[in-house]
C-alpha cells in the first residue's frame, strides 16, 4: 500500500512510524516519475516490512524544500524518524531493494 503524504500527515507517516518509510517525491508533468511510480508500487507491494509514501512537489513544496529535493523523482528511505539514504532518477528496482534492505 502506498500513502500520500502530505504537509499535515509527514511527522505521523514518516518520522513517527514504527515501520521504515521509502518517500517518493514526484510531480505529475515528470515523465522520470512516472516511469519510476509502478516500480515504487512493486516496491511497496512486496516489502510489508516497510511504509511506502509518495509526496507530490507541486502540492508540497515545503516537504521538497525542507529534505533538499531540488530535482525529481527522488527517493528517501527514513528508519526511527532519520534520513537514512536516498536516491536520485529512474533507478532500478534492485537500486531501490538495496536501499531499503541496509
Amino acid at each position: 500500500m502506498v500513502v500520500e503524504i502530505t504537509g499535515e500527515n509527514f511527522e505521523e507517516e514518516v518520522l513517527q512510524s514504527e515501520k521504515p518509510v521509502l518517500v517518493d517525491f514526484w510531480a505529475s508533468w515528470c515523465g522520470p516519475c512516472r516511469m519510476l511510480s509502478p516500480v515504487v508500487d512493486e516496491v511497496a507491494e512486496e516489502n510489508p516490512q516497510i511504509k511506502v509514501g509518495k509526496v507530490n512537489v507541486d502540492e508540497h513544496p515545503e516537504l521538497a524544500g525542507k529534505f533538499g529535493v531540488m530535482s525529481i523523482p527522488t527517493l528517501i528511505f527514513f528508519k526511527d524518524g532519520k534520513n537514512i539514504d536516498s536516491s536520485l532518477g529512474v533507478v532500478p528496482k534492485s537500486a531501490i531493494e538495496k536501499i531499503i534492505s541496509e
